[in-house]
């Protein structure tokens, strides 16, 4: 990948990560306001390590030499359904991880690039494994039953 395709994947990611930490952060106080307060936690958490990787990026975007640019995201819709949420989660990250695993092998040889993505990676597989955990527990155990482990 040369510079300047790094250059956009980075910033492409610096834009859609800004965009999915505020819709965390969002979800997050959601589900604090509604008593779900480990659920909100996680949603809060989730939202700052997602700044930390626009942090990374942005540091990456600068080393090479560019200029990080505050740009619109994509509008997220944001809803309080747990169970819809966690499943749009799961969609998001699939089609995100597809994108990402494409741009960590094309960034084989900008190895900084390269590092970053591939931590990354790693971070979005975990994120997915513990959204698919949820949702299966709600299957097994239902979700109110569920809904009370997260109060």
């Amino acid at each position: 990948m040369n510079s300047q395709k790094s250059l956009a994947r980075l910033q492409f990611y610096v834009t859609n990560l800004s965009a999915q930490s505020m819709q965390h952060r969002l979800e997050g106080k959601i589900f604090a306001s509604q008593g779900f307060s480990k659920l909100g936690d996680k949603y809060k958490e989730h939202a700052e390590e997602e700044l930390g990787w626009v942090d990374k990026m942005i540091d990456r975007i600068l080393d090479l030499g560019g200029t990080p640019a505050l740009e619109q995201g994509p509008a997220m819709p944001v809803t309080a359904g747990i169970v819809e949420l966690l499943n749009m989660d799961k969609q998001i990250s699939i089609a995100g991880i597809d994108v990402l695993r494409k741009d960590t092998v094309e960034a084989g040889d900008d190895y900084a690039t390269f590092d970053i993505f591939k931590a990354y990676l790693l971070d979005e597989e975990e994120d997915l494994n513990w959204t698919v955990q949820q949702l299966d527990l709600i299957e097994c155990i239902g979700l109110q039953n569920w809904l009370t482990q997260q109060v």
